[in-house]
Order: structure tokens, then C-alpha cells, then sequence
């Protein structure tokens, strides 16, 4: 009710990651032709994740679910980061690995048309991530739920 709005989907989420990519390409010009000569990607990433203010008065039951569902909220966030920055090295590799084009306004063009396909890629990725994700969310924090409390009884984690 209260999380980040995300833009792509125009609804409220309990976590969200805010990523923006960053480029650049170095040309090297010989006489006819232009090629790439190096190329860093970097991806800025903020990660908003959900807090909670009440817990000393609430139930261990609801600390319980609180800490299982604020984990694995945190998890599902550093995984959108991880795909992120798997994107940022293939595009980097992509990048360095295109052919010389004829002229550098050539190669610019090139470099922006791997960009968009990487980036298009990336996009695409994120959103299967996050639909196989709730698609199994419900399964998920049950098991996760019966975890914790299994490591509860046997005393491996402190009480809620």
C-alpha cells in the first residue's frame, strides 16, 4: 500500500530497484575504417526495501513473518541487481567484440544498436524474473516460513 511506485508497472511494490546503466566507448580511426577501442559499462543501482517500526509490540508470530518476508523481499532485490549487472558485462563484451565499421559515425550507430538490443534484453529478463517470482511467492515464503521455525525448535536461530 505504502512501498516505491515502479514505473514500468505503474503499481506499488514492498521493494524496488532503481538501476541506471552508464557507457563508454573509446573509437580508434585508421583510414577506413573505425573500430572500438575499449568500452566500460557500469550500472548505478538504489535498492528500496520495506521497513517496519512496530515490532516490539507485535506478536513473534507476525516478527516471524515480518523477518521471513522482509528476507526474502531483500533476496528477490539483490537478484534483480545480480541480472543487471550480468546485462552490463555482456553488453561490455558485445561491445568490445563488434567489427570495424567504415567510418566512426558508423561504428557510433553500431554501438548504439547493441545497446538497445542488450539493454531490450535486460528488460525482458527482469520481467520474467519477476513474474516467475509471483508465480511462486506463496510456495516460497510457506517453505521459507516452515525453515525458520524449524530452525526456532532446534534452537539454531533465536525466538522471534
Amino acid at each position: 500500500k505504502h512501498g516505491p511506485q515502479v514505473k514500468s508497472t505503474g503499481s506499488r511494490h514492498p521493494g524496488a530497484t532503481q538501476m541506471a546503466f552508464t557507457t563508454r566507448v573509446s573509437y580508434a580511426e585508421s583510414p577506413g575504417s573505425c573500430r572500438i577501442a575499449d568500452a566500460i559499462v557500469t550500472v548505478k543501482v538504489k535498492v528500496i526495501l520495506p521497513e517496519w517500526r512496530r515490532s516490539r509490540k507485535a506478536d513473534a508470530d507476525v516478527k516471524l513473518f515480518w523477518d521471513t518476508l522482509s528476507a526474502d523481499i531483500k533476496r528477490h532485490e539483490e537478484r534483480h541487481v545480480e541480472i543487471a549487472k550480468n546485462h552490463a558485462r555482456q553488453l561490455e563484451d558485445a561491445l568490445k567484440a563488434s567489427y570495424p565499421q567504415r567510418s566512426c559515425a558508423e561504428a557510433k550507430a553500431r554501438a548504439a544498436q547493441i545497446t538497445a538490443a542488450e539493454l531490450a534484453r535486460h528488460d525482458q529478463d527482469q520481467v520474467r524474473f519477476d513474474r516467475v517470482e509471483s508465480v511462486n511467492f506463496e510456495s516460497r515464503i510457506l517453505r521459507l516460513l516452515r525453515y525458520r521455525i524449524e530452525r526456532i525448535e532446534s534452537g539454531q536461530l533465536p525466538p522471534a
